[in-house]
């Protein structure tokens, strides 16, 4: 199967005109801009407001273990998940995030699905989309570019630059850009000062997109951003800088939700794009709430594992928003279960030959990272599916260990899921499971209330998410945590920026480590998002590109204008 495969299903497949996905959807012709034939934003303002008075559908959650570099179709099965049940004949909208650049072109690639389980035009999908990208990289720009000019002419505000926290963004991969000093030259060409640049999704301007929920509450974030603190430990706002303003302009019309389609015509929301491992890694709060009231199921994801993506999906978006999921679907793979046994050892994309041979005791120890991650799930009182992704190299017997092993959790069903070869007929199993689960009583709870003390949130996440034993701070987080709690900034959740390759801070820690301590190196508040960002050991948020980028064998033929190699 593999890239040539997913590009086999999108040539057979004829797409519809979005005025048509739009009107089957219930959303009228005033309310989209449409960019060409297949791509609209939906005026997310609108449409909410005509749509206000009508209850709301079920939401459904999908989460997953701790990945592997391989990938293990959680978007896939997002996507199939709504397919099935709207061949159920249920109205089911999917809501997935923008794809980056950085991971296009890099190691993991594209974010559309795969198979007979797509979201389409792919190629628009994964190459800029609407802009919104583009704009949220500008807005965090403009902003970085009045801190230094307020530095420059040494403005009323006294903002000490030593203090600064604000930095420039951009969507590309790029490992040389984690640490650099600009201004030099002579102050002709600005004040010198060390930063780093980020990767847009781990922008703060990027979370700020998926989390407002209209436009005056877009702006209002804007204007709360801090960019760092006075001499006096006071935080210097974009508002301060008078640029929240100019910010929200250039990011008004990211605000409205994309719709597209998946190879089967289901409608699919496109939203911003945060990572779940440096940011809270969910698509859109606008893409949901508006999912919700035009479907009888809205099918959301949240990046990476259970520990990260899901934990800040309520713990941070939830909490904001009011939205509750109704169930949780958390994927699996045989191959990656194997993987968590610690008897293999993956490097770059390729799946190595052993893994595809069975191996009923590695699918059966890796299974202490599902049995994990089913019990953090479990800490939030939701309903809980377990979907196995199946792979062509599974065997019914490594199949039924997982399964065997999900049941003993004592989760409200297990599914097997073949949405990537078969489309929604592989996940019609799957499909009645979850619309029978959805029905059932759910409980949201949060792992912890807001006005704890900052460190008493950072260790309840990492000692009942992780696993870890002890949290360990670094000099810097420490003054950074006494600044925040000084300024009363740290009445917040927390948003943990972790390894996600792994339940502890070592990607190489595979399965459910135990007894280890996690690292704090740096704390920061992100008040615009509403939140606080602690940065554990090793984690970038840039990330670098691998040996052999995929964008090396990315081309365009210059005579048709045909995408080559992308796929």
């Amino acid at each position: 199967m593999g890239y040539s495969y997913d590009a086999k299903v999108m040539a057979g497949v004829k797409l519809r005109d979005i005025s048509e996905i739009a009107k089957k959807t219930g959303i009228a012709e005033k309310y989209l801009t449409k960019y060409g034939k297949f791509i609209a934003k939906v005026s997310a303002d609108d449409l909410g407001d005509a749509l206000k008075k009508r209850k709301n559908g079920k939401l459904v959650l999908v989460t997953s273990i701790t990945p592997t570099q391989l990938g293990e179709g959680k978007t896939v099965n997002t996507i199939g998940l709504a397919m099935a049940l709207n061949k159920l004949g249920k109205k089911a909208i999917s809501c997935i995030r923008q794809a980056s650049l950085g991971p296009v072109f890099g190691l993991k690639g594209g974010a559309a699905g795969g198979g007979y389980a797509q979201v389409l035009p792919a190629e628009d999908f994964n190459l800029n989309l609407t802009g919104d990208s583009a704009a949220v990289a500008a807005a965090q720009n403009l902003c970085a570019a009045f801190l230094d000019n307020a530095l420059f002419w040494n403005s009323h505000f006294d903002l000490a630059k030593e203090s600064v926290t604000w930095r420039r963004v951009t969507d590309i991969s790029d490992r040389s850009l984690r640490n650099i000093a600009i201004g030099g030259g002579g102050k002709l060409h600005g004040i010198s000062r060390k930063t780093g640049i980020e990767i847009t999704p781990a922008g703060e301007c990027m979370s700020i997109l998926s989390l407002a929920e209209s436009l005056k509450d877009l702006r209002k974030r804007m204007g709360k951003i801090v960019v760092g603190f006075s001499a006096k430990r006071k935080p210097i706002t974009a508002e301060d800088l008078k640029c929240a303003g100019a910010m929200t302009a250039i990011m008004k019309n990211a605000l409205n939700p994309n719709l597209m389609q998946t190879n089967e015509h289901t409608p699919c929301f496109v939203h911003t794009g945060t990572f779940a491992n440096v940011s809270h890694g969910s698509s859109s709060v606008l893409a949901d709430k508006l999912a919700i009231k035009l479907a009888d199921y809205t099918v959301t994801e949240s990046g990476f594992g259970a520990d990260l993506g899901a934990e800040k999906f309520i713990d941070i978006k939830c909490r904001q928003s009011g939205m509750k999921p109704d169930v949780v679907v958390i994927n699996c793979s045989v191959r990656a279960l194997k993987v968590h046994s610690g008897d293999f050892v993956i490097k770059g994309a390729s799946v190595p030959a052993a893994l595809k041979k069975e191996n009923l005791s590695a699918v059966d120890r890796g299974c202490s990272n599902l049995e994990k991650q089913v019990e953090n799930l479990k800490m939030f009182g939701v309903p809980i599916v377990v979907c196995i992704n199946r792979f062509d190299s599974d065997t019914k017997k490594e199949l039924d260990v997982i399964i065997r092993r999900a049941e003993a959790l004592e989760v409200q069903g297990v599914a097997v899921s073949e949405v990537y070869k078969h489309g929604s007929a592989g996940g019609a199993e799957l499909a009645r499971i979850v619309a029978k689960c959805a029905n059932e009583k759910s409980s949201l709870r949060y792992l912890y209330p807001t006005d704890m003390n900052l460190r008493g949130k950072i260790e309840r996440v990492a000692k009942s998410m992780y696993g870890a034993n002890e949290v360990k701070y670094s000099e810097l987080a420490a003054s950074n945590i006494s600044t925040l709690e000084k300024s009363s900034l740290d009445s917040l959740p927390v948003c943990m920026a972790k390894a996600h390759l792994s339940l502890s801070n070592n990607p190489a820690k595979k399965g459910r480590p135990r007894g280890f301590k996690l690292n704090v190196e740096e704390v920061n508040i992100a008040a615009g998002a509403g939140y606080i960002v602690v940065r554990c050991e090793g984690t970038n948020t840039m990330p670098g590109l691998p040996r052999v980028p995929r964008g090396k064998g990315v081309d365009v033929d210059v005579k048709t204008g045909e995408i080559k190699g992308l796929f």
